[in-house]
């Protein structure tokens, strides 16, 4: 009898609450580091980005307007999610070049900062928002608010915590997202989609896409709906394109170099600032 050869698993994206593959049908090998070919991914598009640019949009309007509180159980219970599926995830690490330290440290520290972020979501306004002194018999009240949909663009090393310390602050500060996950390791991104699906998050809050970054970081950036972009990618070349899409309709735009992204710095409510706008309401005095 012949030696039997595994059946790898070709990972869908997650867009709008639902896994769909890509709309061209493409996928593209995921190795180890050792050249071991361990899945095949989808290979997205121009069609996928706007696909998933629409879901999250039209979720953006109901996850703003849920209760600060609200959010934070959601998030809370995306962290209690991948507490039950730590095995899955450690495994997924390991076969993408982790050795079990590394990998066990990077699943607990993921669940952790989800959990941190969660407790920020009712705590931000009362931090950061004011009331104004005028000289006119009126209330001014300055608040933070979401800016809208945010683009994310994962890092390759520390793929899970990576990913979930970028998405975190964003989806805690009531902004919806479309992430391009690590391109070389992207198992825990889709994988995470799994999470989510199973953790109240409405659908389209957070997109995800997988396939080659270069290919579709010109297309979200410069894609005209797009309020924000978060990256990750060092690429100077990549940077300066983000940089120049951005201009074109005045996005938001933050790079990050993060050399440990299980670092404690990394946990503070100025990272949910970062995607927000501080908007100022009048209310006359004894109305």
């Amino acid at each position: 009898m012949s030696e039997r050869i595994d059946v790898l698993k070709t990972y869908k994206t997650y867009v709008g609450g639902t896994f769909p593959r890509s709309e061209s049908g493409h996928t593209y090998p995921v190795q180890n580091p050792g050249g071991k070919l361990i899945s095949n991914a989808c290979r997205c598009t121009r069609k996928d980005v706007r696909d998933a640019m629409v879901q999250a949009r039209k979720a953006f309007p109901g996850w703003k307007n849920r209760s600060a509180y609200n959010r934070g159980q959601i998030l809370y219970r995306i962290a209690e999610m991948l507490e039950g599926r730590r095995d899955q995830f450690i495994r997924e690490l390991e076969l993408q070049g982790s050795n079990k330290k590394a990998a066990v440290k990077e699943v607990e520290r993921s669940i952790d900062r989800l959990i941190y972020f969660a407790g920020w979501t009712d705590k931000i306004s009362q931090v950061f928002g004011s009331v104004n002194p005028v000289a006119s018999s009126h209330f001014n009240f300055s608040m933070p608010a979401p800016t809208g949909v945010v683009g994310i663009i994962a890092p390759d090393e520390s793929p899970l915590i990576g990913l979930i310390s970028l998405l975190g602050p964003v989806i805690a500060g009531g902004n919806t997202a479309l992430i391009l996950s690590s391109e070389t390791k992207p198992l825990s991104a889709v994988s995470f989609g799994e999470v989510l699906h199973a953790s109240d998050v409405p659908a389209g809050v957070v997109n995800i896409l997988t396939g080659y970054q270069n290919e579709m970081i010109p297309h979200l950036t410069a894609h005209m709906d797009l309020n924000a972009v978060c990256n990750a990618n060092p690429d100077k070349e990549i940077r300066k394109q983000i940089d120049e899409n951005c201009a074109l309709n005045i996005k938001r735009r933050r790079h990050l170099d993060v050399k440990d992204w299980s670092d404690d710095s990394l946990e503070s409510p100025y990272y949910i600032m970062d995607f927000q706008e501080i908007k100022t309401t009048w209310h006359p005095v004894g109305v």
